[in-house]
């Protein structure tokens, strides 16, 4: 699709579009949510948020003039916003800079994160936000406890049972508890690995949630295989063990106001990165949105 630039400068707006849909670098810009990333020094954009709805951000691989109009509208040096983890606002994220010219990085944004509550690092990452965030002061985010873990290791061990798998060593990412609905009891995001054999390794990623009978049962898996073989040049399994391809926990976050945090994760690839929210139904999550952004190749 040929991408089309159209304005009305009586009205001084400017919509731009582009494939795959609409991308708008506005005035008023819209709401939008970041994944806040690289020891919080980083912000790469996941959705714009339009009336409860996520709609797809510019992408690293839209038109120059697109991506520049982008930066402009949200890197604007000073620009602050809303530190999210644990579903809640516990800091600032403030823009410092952009380069819509830099190889790999040209819809994202260098930024200074602030929190006295959290520090970003690793695979700890977060969400920041322009949007309204609704008071969740009882919600939560931490590492879980000793048998917190033991039942979702139980729980991994019984999905891999069902791909024919005896984990000799249960490896994992992100093993994180959150609060999504403030009620003082935590769901589970996991990301599970293990070596099937030197040249194949099994990833599992699950949501889980605390039944009426007490017990946690998984409400969203998906299960995966990832050989050497099928890697691309230059790529090995050691980038797989340290987090490539994994899908990870950003946070929550209640974009849509109901009361539940979706939750967001990051898988990051080997040419740029996928997000992917969930929403729950009862004991059930599903996806409400899945985006990707093009860095570079590799």
């Amino acid at each position: 699709m040929k991408i089309k630039n159209v304005s009305r400068l009586a009205a001084g707006v400017c919509v731009l579009f582009v494939a795959g849909g609409i991308a708008a670098a506005q005035k008023p810009v819209k709401p939008i949510i970041f994944a806040v990333l690289s020891d919080g020094t980083s912000a790469e954009p996941i959705a714009y948020v339009n009336k409860g709805k996520l709609e797809a951000a510019v992408g690293g691989d839209a038109s120059p003039n697109v991506i520049s109009a982008f930066d402009k509208a949200y890197y604007k040096p000073g620009t602050v916003y809303k530190l999210i983890f644990g579903g809640a606002n516990v800091g600032t994220v403030t823009a410092k800079s952009s380069d819509p010219k830099a190889e790999c990085s040209k819809n994202m944004g260098t930024v200074t994160t602030k929190s006295s509550k959290v520090t970003l690092k690793g695979l700890v990452m977060g969400l920041a936000t322009s949007a309204p965030i609704k008071s969740t002061t009882g919600s939560f985010r931490r590492k879980p406890t000793d048998a917190e873990k033991a039942e979702m290791d139980a729980l991994a061990k019984a999905e891999y049972a069902k791909q024919k798998l005896t984990p000799k060593l249960l490896h994992y990412q992100n093993l994180t508890a959150i609060d999504v609905d403030n009620d003082g009891k935590p769901e589970f995001v996991a990301s599970y690995w293990i070596e099937i054999d030197k040249l194949t390794r099994g990833l599992l990623f699950f949501i889980a949630q605390r039944g009426s009978n007490g017990k946690y049962s998984i409400g969203y898996r998906e299960y995966r295989t990832i050989d050497q073989s099928g890697l691309m040049s230059g790529a090995s399994l050691k980038d797989i063990d340290e987090g490539t391809l994994h899908e990870l926990l950003l946070d929550s976050y209640d974009y849509d106001g109901d009361g539940t945090g979706e939750i967001f994760t990051y898988k990051q690839s080997f040419e740029g990165a996928g997000f992917t929210v969930y929403k729950r139904n009862g004991s059930k999550w599903a996806k409400a949105f899945e985006g990707s952004n093009y860095h570079c190749g590799f």
